[in-house]
């Protein structure tokens, strides 16, 4: 994890966010197979979590967003790398504000139904869980929050060309823009539950937008990876210390409290060791 930084206000940011997510539904899949029901008590459920079933708050992160198979096998891996590429361009800690933004956001927004439903609705007792449970189900899960990686990407690299269903060539940005108009489409048309989920994706993804310059040329970004890959190489060659004498070859990396010294009856810039100062040969 990155450490607080004064320069930069607090760079708080967690490694692999999306291997872990990802991790977390390799999870989610073993104990469905084991007992599918299981996965029932783990949803994000605000009505069992107000009756001390806490867990869910972070449980329903491993939920997997759909039966496992060749397809969801894929868009997996997809989500893998477009989500490691961006915490690579972004750094980890505008990475993970993101996402945890997202989850702490729909979090928030599954209680906010919960009180609509109470409030607005009238409802208590076996119906308020009923349909409790059944918002959790439906829409808080985390396939927002993957669709949100895709969003970011697509902010970000506008011009990239990837294969929609493996087949038909598009530029990112049309597949986002495509993705934005079915959210805004489903946030109106869509049941409460959808409302308040997609409300809380919209608003996360708009809030970061907003505040956060995310669109970097990939030229940029190319360049970047040179210059870095540079910078290493160049400290790979250059020397780990700053004396050497001439005579023994013993460097002050070796002994940092050996003196070294240039000879002025020398011809030409040598060094010496305090052992060789007085006893070397002048070099004429």
């Amino acid at each position: 994890m990155q450490q607080y930084n004064k320069k930069s206000g607090r760079n708080f940011g967690i490694q692999n966010l999306t291997f872990m997510l990802i991790a977390g539904y390799a999870i989610g899949y073993i104990l469905e197979l084991v007992n599918p029901s299981v996965l029932a008590y783990l949803s994000l459920d605000p009505y069992q979590i107000l009756q001390g079933q806490v867990w869910r708050l972070v449980t329903w992160l491993i939920v997997p967003p759909g039966s496992f198979d060749i397809f969801t096998l894929l868009m997996l891996y997809f989500y893998y790398r477009i989500g490691t590429l961006l915490e690579n361009v972004w750094g980890t800690a505008k990475y993970s504000r993101y996402i945890l933004g997202g989850i702490i956001l729909t979090i928030v927004a599954s209680f906010l139904m919960l009180g609509y439903l109470k409030v607005f609705m009238g409802m208590e007792g076996s119906a308020l869980e009923y349909y409790s449970a059944m918002g959790s189900l439906v829409a808080f899960s985390t396939y927002y929050i993957n669709l949100s990686i895709f969003m970011g990407y697509a902010a970000t690299f506008p011009d990239m060309m990837v294969l929609y269903f493996f087949v038909i060539p598009l530029k990112v940005k049309v597949l986002g823009i495509i993705d934005l108009l079915l959210l805004v489409y489903m946030f109106f048309a869509g049941s409460i539950f959808e409302k308040f989920a997609i409300g809380a994706a919209l608003l996360n993804m708009g809030i970061f937008l907003l505040t956060t310059k995310v669109a970097i040329n990939p030229k940029q970004i190319i360049r970047k990876q040179q210059f870095n890959q540079e910078v290493k190489r160049a400290a790979k060659m250059a020397p780990a210390h700053r004396h050497k004498c001439t005579v023994c070859g013993i460097t002050d990396e070796f002994d940092s409290n050996m003196e070294f010294r240039f000879c002025s009856k020398c011809n030409g810039n040598y060094e010496y060791c305090s052992n060789h100062l007085f006893t070397h040969e002048h070099v004429k």
